[in-house]
């Protein structure tokens, strides 16, 4: 019981909010998005990526995220490179354009959850 205890905040969605002007048909879809690691959760899950926070290399991709999942006393987080999982890339077509990262937080650091490239593939 005690390590589920721990891992609980690690596990949770966080819907903030900021996309309740969503129209239903993308939250649906984004509520159904899957990578072979598992649901994606939805879009309040995800970040948005800018194309100079990610690459691509032999055919496999890179992220740029905070390192923690949570901020430090309103300091700018430290931002590291992790490599995406081959089955967390997302494989269906890219309806929002823009390129989106899952990430999980844990006691071993920072995994990726999902992944969807955007328009500089």
């Amino acid at each position: 019981m005690a390590l589920f205890a721990l891992a609980a905040p690690f596990g949770h969605a966080r819907d903030r909010g900021q996309f309740v002007n969503t129209n239903a048909e993308l939250k649906a879809w984004f509520d159904s998005l899957r990578s072979g690691k598992g649901p994606c959760c939805s879009d309040a899950d995800g970040s948005a990526l800018s194309d100079s926070d990610w690459d691509s290399k032999d055919g496999h991709y890179r992220v740029r995220v905070p390192r923690y999942g949570y901020a430090l006393d309103g300091q700018q987080q430290e931002l590291v490179w992790v490599d995406v999982p081959e089955e967390a890339v997302i494989s269906e077509p890219n309806r929002v354009g823009r390129t989106m990262v899952w990430p999980i937080y844990g006691y071993m650091g920072v995994t990726i959850r999902c992944f969807m490239p955007g328009s500089m593939t």
